[in-house]
């Protein structure tokens, strides 16, 4: 089942839209935030390994902190990229989850806990709202 995913701000504005090929119906909060984010670098490090898109900076939950983008830039994918490391940032993204460094919105419903386990149907949109930039990844 192919499933939306929108980063939104609290103003409800869609910043970046992706989809996901989750295989259940039913899956716990990590479970999403690890398919979001493994796909996302995946993605990043397909691009750094074959250098189809230099120049573009990874784009995803969790960001570079600031000063490894001061010491090194971006990190960009091509041949001055570099891949980036799939469990740190699903360790930074799990913590702010739980932080409430941003919230989920599963339909119009909110889930509290990463243990929480959400059904998902065919039109299912879930949106991952950022109350503070995600650094750290």
């Amino acid at each position: 089942m192919l499933l939306t995913i929108r980063d939104e701000t609290t103003s409800g504005r869609v910043s970046n839209e992706l989809t996901l090929d989750v295989l259940a119906e039913t899956v716990t909060v990590r479970e999403l935030i690890r398919s979001r984010v493994y796909q996302e670098v995946d993605d990043h490090n397909r691009r750094v390994r074959t250098a189809k898109a230099a120049g573009n900076p990874y784009n995803g939950l969790v960001t570079p902190e600031p000063d490894e983008v001061t010491l090194n830039g971006p990190r960009v994918a091509g041949p001055a990229g570099r891949e980036i490391d799939f469990n740190r940032q699903f360790a930074v993204a799990c913590k702010a989850f739980e932080t409430n460094g941003f919230f989920l919105l599963v339909g119009d419903h909110q889930p509290m806990s990463l243990d929480e386990v959400i059904e998902l149907k065919h039109d299912t949109v879930v949106s991952f709202v950022k109350l503070t930039p995600l650094v750290g990844g």
